[in-house]
């Protein structure tokens, strides 16, 4: 991609997999650079995938999608785990009873669960048999399955062959979390169109099932650690109706607070911080606020009757409290209003101009959905003409807010090459981060939920299940768990438990997944994962290749990683020069490296000033001695990556030493500089 800057067509556009709304732990971004070369030159001739200029607002292809909700819910369909995790909720196949294939596949599941909960080994393996059975019967959930166990060799000899070929079979017939597995495989492989057209059928999924399902349109991706520790600020956060603050803003409210009101209608509508989605308390929450006069509750409270979220769909409700909202100047109710007069919906009848007007207001106040909407009417010429360049700028401003319908639709414009060069690795990345969004995400929420009541074996279980489907935040999360409770009987193996090798193995794998989607935490890991030959062959080239990885991504631990290996020569060349620039840049990315760099520095002078002295070859020997006497410093010096700071603290205390030798030497070979004692002022 070309990277020369022309003003006016530069464009940043942030597209994460995250909520538009604070959330706990946002998801890293990626960052997509756009410059004039990226767009096509020649964008008046009409495209095959565009409808013709007069196409009515209804049009297939490019409409926004359908106003009605999907008939079915995804998480409802006979594959699905969540009706496994969820006792409330509907069976998949409703009052119909389930056929022999489907009850083997949901006894075998929820087998797998109680076992992973309990750490018993055989029932857990009496379980895959099961899942097995329902897979050799056809059952495209069961395939599904049981192509994730022989992945990451559960109860079996691990085969990502065996386990391709069986979600192949699933996703061929329809089992969602299969294509999910196949398009995350082909995205790794560099195969872009594969990846593309399952992630985009999946991505439209995604913002269609939001429509009907009792899951948020958006689940929130909080990590388990920060670094090497738990990360208690945010699970603190994800603790839904348990939560202490969730619990004041509830008293607040019933107190009559307005903000709390809002607040509470927020977290129900959304199904934010670990609370589960509830259309009806949201409903309950808006107008009680909007009683109080809180006009952000008149917009939500028309999008409610809009979507029938909860309340039977008034599209005259809607009107009613949008055009409200939009008196007190919440500008993107506008947005709605427009919405309507495109449609014709709770109006007289349908108003271009006035849709158009309604939009641009939206979009003059820096309203996500105004630049999606102008967008729409500028791609497809629906009372504009048509001005695909145009409609690209508006998608992509809608996209740095984070728009999950522009991301799909920049995506569709990369794939098909319409305004946009055909970029199929860009429409797979932004695919993906909207299909992650879908209906499989609701996963992560039953995985939090089971880690933060103590049961470590069904949250490892379900994070690893997300992790093969690509999720970045599940992998490290899985993985995370295997080094923080290794001790503990959770990870099954090939035979029962894993064992030591497989549990670093499998560790090993979900690290480097997620240091491939941008995770420099998980790079730092893979690092030292080969540096110390932690349960891999001990490889500095390859260890220096993950901290160069990490150093990429401003890694300050990858920096001074870099500077030391430069210093002594492991895996990298032997560089004095090359180790203080890393050093340095460590303490220019994180303060908090002021002590080691320090103390680096000191090391390099004693290496540079005394180079082949006795006193080098013991500061040499340091990180070897280390281990001896682990046990002595281990309530000190924890991580095994501390040898360092063991051995630079010794070479400050040297250094020290050597100066205050080197003076007194000095002294002593110049006794008349030196006033003798009791001698006059």
């Amino acid at each position: 991609m070309a990277r020369v800057r022309h003003r006016h067509l530069l464009l940043l556009v942030a597209v994460a997999a995250a909520a538009v709304l604070p959330c706990a732990s946002a998801v890293r971004p990626f960052v997509l650079v756009l410059t004039r070369d990226d767009f096509l030159k020649d964008t008046a001739g009409a495209h095959p995938s565009l409808p013709s200029a007069d196409a009515d607002a209804d049009a297939e292809e490019w409409d926004d999608f359908d106003d009605e909700s999907p008939a079915t819910d995804p998480l409802l369909s006979p594959s699905s785990w969540v009706p496994l995790l969820d006792p409330t909720s509907a069976s998949p196949s409703g009052d119909e009873p389930d056929s022999p294939s489907d009850a083997l596949f949901a006894v075998g599941v929820r087998a797998m669960l109680s076992a992973v909960s309990t750490g018993d080994d055989a029932a857990f393996a009496t379980a895959a048999a099961q899942i097995e059975a329902a897979a050799t019967g056809g059952h495209p959930g069961a395939q599904s399955a049981l192509a994730f166990l022989s992945g990451a060799g559960m109860t079996r000899p691990s085969s990502l062959s065996r386990a391709f070929l069986l979600h192949k079979f699933a996703a061929d017939a329809g089992d969602l979390q299969s294509k999910m597995a196949l398009a995350y495989s082909y995205f790794r492989q560099e195969m872009y169109e594969e990846a593309v057209t399952l992630y985009a059928e999946l991505s439209e999924a995604a913002l269609t099932s939001s429509l009907i399902s009792k899951e948020p349109p958006i689940i929130e991706p909080v990590r388990l650690h920060s670094g090497t520790e738990e990360n208690k600020e945010a699970l603190r956060k994800s603790r839904g109706e348990d939560d202490e603050d969730f619990q004041i803003t509830e008293y607040q409210a019933q107190r009559g607070n307005t903000i709390a009101m809002h607040k509470l209608g927020l977290l129900y509508y959304y199904g934010l911080r670990g609370v589960r989605r509830d259309y009806g308390k949201a409903y309950h929450w808006f107008s009680k606020a909007v009683e109080k006069g809180d006009t952000r509750a008149m917009e939500l409270l028309g999008e409610i009757y809009a979507r029938g979220a909860g309340v039977e769909r008034n599209y005259t409700e809607a009107y009613k409290w949008l055009t409200l909202a939009a008196k007190q100047q919440q500008y993107s109710a506008y947005n709605g209003l427009g919405y309507l007069y495109i449609k014709g919906y709770g109006v007289e009848k349908k108003n271009l101009t006035k849709a158009k007007e309604f939009f641009e207001i939206a979009a003059e106040h820096k309203e996500h959905g105004g630049y999606y909407n102008l967008g729409v009417l500028y791609l497809k010429g629906i009372g504009v003409r048509r001005d695909v360049m145009t409609a690209c700028n508006f998608f992509l401003r809608a996209v740095n807010a984070g728009q999950p319908k522009a991301i799909y639709q920049v995506a569709k414009l990369f794939q098909k090459g319409i305004g946009l060069k055909r970029n199929l690795h860009m429409a797979a990345a932004m695919y993906k981060s909207v299909a992650e969004r879908g209906p499989l995400s609701s996963l992560s929420r039953w995985a939090l939920e089971s880690y933060l009541k103590g049961d470590i074996g069904k949250a490892l279980l379900l994070y690893s299940r997300m992790a093969d489907l690509g999720y970045e935040v599940a992998q490290s999360n899985a993985a995370w768990i295997l080094d923080r409770y290794g001790e503990e009987s959770i990870c099954m193996g090939e035979s029962g438990f894993c064992t030591d090798m497989e549990r670093h193995l499998r560790a090993h794998a979900l690290w480097w997944q997620a240091s491939e989607q941008g995770n420099e935490h998980a790079a730092l890991l893979i690092g030292d994962a080969y540096y110390y030959g932690r349960g891999v062959g001990r490889d500095y080239e390859r260890a220096a290749e993950a901290y160069m990885h990490a150093q990429s991504q401003s890694n300050a631990q990858a920096m001074f990683n870099l500077g030391y290996m430069h210093e002594h020569g492991h895996g990298l060349p032997l560089d004095l020069h090359l180790a203080k620039r890393y050093y340095d840049q460590a303490v220019v990315v994180d303060s908090a490296a002021k002590l080691p760099v320090m103390l680096a520095l000191t090391s390099l002078w004693i290496r540079k000033n005394y180079a082949g002295s006795f006193l080098v070859h013991f500061i040499d020997s340091l990180p070897e001695v280390y281990p001896v006497v682990e046990e002595w410093v281990e309530d000190v010096l924890v991580d095994e990556g501390n040898a360092t700071i063991l051995t630079l603290l010794a070479c400050l205390a040297t250094v020290l030493y050597l100066r205050e030798r080197q003076r007194r030497q000095v002294a002593a070979a110049n006794p008349q500089e030196q006033e003798p004692d009791g001698a006059p002022n």
